[in-house]
């Protein structure tokens, strides 16, 4: 899944959705038969949840609260981002600890796609990207991607292939870039020299590979024409730049950390914003698993940690919460008797599948507000300061 040559993942694990999703009634309730069977004590378990600050989390955020009892600690960032440092306050606010990090994504089931969510609230009740700090990130990249599938030409005339490619992706003076990998593309000499067979004012031309030009060969059956590459322009054909990413001194542009290294992959994705939240729920599970499993303040304590994907199905007409759906990716266990160990998708799924729905400790939210407005009646002299 990783690439030993960077420091970003390079390439999407096998995420699995087909058949791997439980609705969030039930996930909640099997979660924390999960966390009982770990040897959990009831009414004694703070959750954390690391979600988006998008309204559309919230009805996770109360169902943990009903089946917990707690109102969950928050690690959560914008975009689904795990907020490392919170590890030591949540560890001091209980013995036995749950934390549900989750990436999220709308579905709009009119349309069939994903990454559109409508806003209940607003005016018109418009739909809007989702995540929405997903899709920011992913504009300039994509805008990009759109830029060369139109400026990168093929000519398949004869019995070769020509590549006319624009200037800019002959240069390495750009520090924020896509770059071709021109090493897989392009035709070259005895002494891995790259000679273009003509110059224009803002482009080169060039005899591509015989590799290229076999791919090339499936994606254009009219020979006759000079086409823009278009979705030919595959992911393994190019990779993007962005020194800036090491400058992040605050953590803001994690998310944009997490992503760089697949964005060949989530821009040539006909599900673009689906695709980056499954490789931001991969990437951050790796990065918090790490910092989890070294974190001083846990130790000695039950932890379960578990990430997955938050699929935000967009309310119909009257409607006041979104319908969403779990899709689970890896969980990491530790116990106070020094036992920790990963479990990965499928077995993570089957533990889940395996385990009731019903949680006899659950609260009814109803009866809690109610004890707290009946306490409301109690006068309560409190100190004058």
């Amino acid at each position: 899944m990783y690439n030993i040559q960077g420091n970003i993942q390079t390439s999407l694990g096998n995420f699995t959705m087909e058949g791997r999703w439980f609705r969030y009634s039930s996930f909640v309730p099997r979660l924390y038969n999960w966390c009982q069977s770990l040897g959990f004590e009831a009414g004694n378990i703070i959750p954390s949840r690391a979600f988006c600050s998008d309204e559309s989390q919230g009805y996770p955020v109360i169902l943990m609260t009903k089946h917990f009892a707690a109102f969950p600690f928050n690690h959560g960032r914008v975009g689904g981002i795990m907020a490392v440092d919170r590890h030591g306050p949540h560890a001091h606010h209980g013995e036995d600890l749950l934390i549900v990090h989750a990436s999220h994504v709308g579905y709009d089931p009119e349309t069939k796609h994903f990454g559109m969510y409508r806003r209940g609230q607003t005016e018109h009740s418009t739909c809007s990207s989702n995540c929405g700090k997903i899709h920011g990130t992913l504009e300039w990249y994509l805008n990009e991607y759109e830029f060369a599938k139109n400026n990168i030409f093929i000519d398949m005339r004869g019995d070769q292939c020509c590549l006319t490619i624009d200037n800019k992706y002959l240069s390495s003076n750009h520090p924020q870039s896509l770059a071709l990998h021109l090493d897989k593309m392009l035709e070259q000499g005895a002494n891995g020299e790259i000679v273009p067979l003509s110059s224009q004012s803002t482009s080169r031309t060039f005899r591509a590979s015989a590799e290229f030009y076999a791919v090339m060969r499936e994606y254009f059956i009219d020979t006759d024409v000079v086409a823009p590459i278009g979705k030919a322009l595959l992911p393994e054909f190019f990779i993007y730049h962005h020194s800036d990413l090491s400058e992040d001194t605050d953590g803001s542009r994690q998310l944009e950390a997490n992503l760089i290294g697949v964005m060949p992959s989530i821009v040539t994705s006909d599900e673009p914003l689906l695709t980056a939240a499954q490789a931001n729920t991969q990437a951050e599970f790796d990065r918090a698993y790490r910092s989890i499993s070294q974190e001083p303040a846990y130790q000695g304590r039950n932890l379960l940690y578990i990430t997955g994907l938050n699929i935000d199905i967009s309310p119909e007409k009257g409607q006041l919460f979104p319908l969403t759906k779990f899709v689970p990716w890896a969980a990491y266990v530790q116990l106070k008797t020094g036992e920790s160990y990963v479990v990965e998708q499928d077995d993570l799924f089957n533990l889940l599948n395996d385990l009731s729905e019903e949680n006899e400790n659950q609260i009814s939210m109803d009866d809690a507000i109610h004890s707290m407005e009946d306490a409301e009646e109690v006068i309560l002299h409190l100190p004058q300061i």
